[in-house]
């Protein structure tokens, strides 16, 4: 193909085969994750698998397995079958693991056995940035979102979900024993055999669903906030603005510098199903405690939704002298980044900022 940009010969054989370290520039990220983690003391931050096994098939290094999770977590490959293949086609995690290829399975038991220490890798990272001067955390952001899991709603249950089933099955049950007592008077023979039969079925297998039932609402009393997940036990009923838009899932709050829009804290959570549980107002003090302390700062400032800072002090019950909740308050100026608030959030906002 004459004219065209030509690739290089497939089979074309070469005397000195290429190097990895030739294939990765000077300022890729990858190392980056590298130095970061080859830095981290390992064993002082709690990950297992720091020593050798005495018997048995080696294993792999936990930085190994770490760097191969950082850099998934900064392409947005959080699952593990997913590092798996990039471990096998990709140069530059090939050159982070040495040619390494973990499978899916030590991958997610590695994250599972070492979610705290791992949470503790992100704050080492937060602390070395605030080090080095990247990271200053004047003011920060914070919000939060909302993920569903792999958890239908209807394998959600609350002693409500489940009162209300059980009501609508006893029903069903009536209507079927009713519709029998109507095939014996008005029908014979054989038709009349086959669906009494049916029926008879269908009323079983609503038995055994009411039984099943009463197995999950025992379960639920010992469940220490009253609400049940069976394909995903953590995950929970989360309310959102919408009306009858709710789902199951969890609620992810964040802290972001605002000027380097590096994140500083985070954290997941699984609130309850009533009103007030799992919305993001209830997450506001306690996140900005946390950015506060990663910090290490004595004064800093954050910028908030202005529903979730109306929630916290309502018009006409903030005062700075005698409010408890404003001698806690984590931050010194707090803001809201919509335009243009009502007056009633500019007020609330004003005696914050004060």
């Amino acid at each position: 193909m004459s004219g065209y940009i030509e690739g290089a010969d497939r089979s074309q054989m070469t005397l000195f085969p290429d190097r990895l370290e030739d294939w990765i520039d000077e300022d890729n990220a990858v190392r980056v994750i590298d130095l970061f983690v080859e830095e981290i003391d390992l064993e002082a931050i709690g990950f297992l698998w720091t020593a050798p096994a005495r018997t048995g098939r080696p294993g792999y290094y936990p930085s190994v397995l770490l760097k191969l999770f950082i850099y998934g977590y900064l392409n947005r490959v959080p699952s593990s079958r997913a590092l798996e293949r990039e471990a096998g086609r990709n140069v530059e995690v090939m050159w982070l693991t040495r040619r390494l290829v973990p499978d899916h399975k030590t991958l997610a038991d590695f994250r599972r056995d070492n979610g705290p220490a791992i949470r503790r890798t992100c704050a080492q990272f937060v602390e070395l940035c605030r080090r080095i001067g990247v990271l200053k955390g004047d003011c920060v952001a914070i919000d939060g979102s909302k993920f569903k899991a792999d958890n239908n709603r209807d394998k959600n249950f609350t002693k409500g979900k489940i009162a209300s089933r059980t009501t609508h099955l006893i029903a069903s049950i009536e209507r079927y024993l009713d519709e029998m007592v109507r095939i014996d008077r008005q029908e014979e023979g054989e038709v009349r055999a086959e669906k009494v039969a049916n029926l008879a079925q269908r009323c079983a297998r609503i038995r055994q669903e009411i039984e099943r039932l009463v197995d999950i609402g025992q379960a639920l009393r010992e469940s220490p906030d009253s609400q049940i997940s069976l394909t995903d036990p953590d995950a929970r009923s989360m309310a959102t603005s919408a009306k009858g838009s709710g789902f199951v899932g969890y609620n992810a709050q964040s802290a972001v510098d605002t000027e380097t829009h590096l994140i500083v804290t985070h954290d997941v959570i699984n609130a309850g199903h009533d009103i007030n549980a799992g919305h993001d107002r209830e997450q506001l003090s306690p996140i900005a405690k946390a950015a506060k302390a990663a910090l290490r700062r004595d004064e800093m400032s954050a910028v908030a939704p202005s529903r979730d800072i109306a929630s916290q002090y309502p018009a006409g019950q903030w005062t700075r002298a005698t409010s408890a909740a404003a001698k806690s308050w984590p931050v010194t100026r707090m803001a809201s980044p919509r335009p243009s608030p009502g007056p009633r959030l500019r007020a609330i906002a004003r005696r914050a900022c004060m």
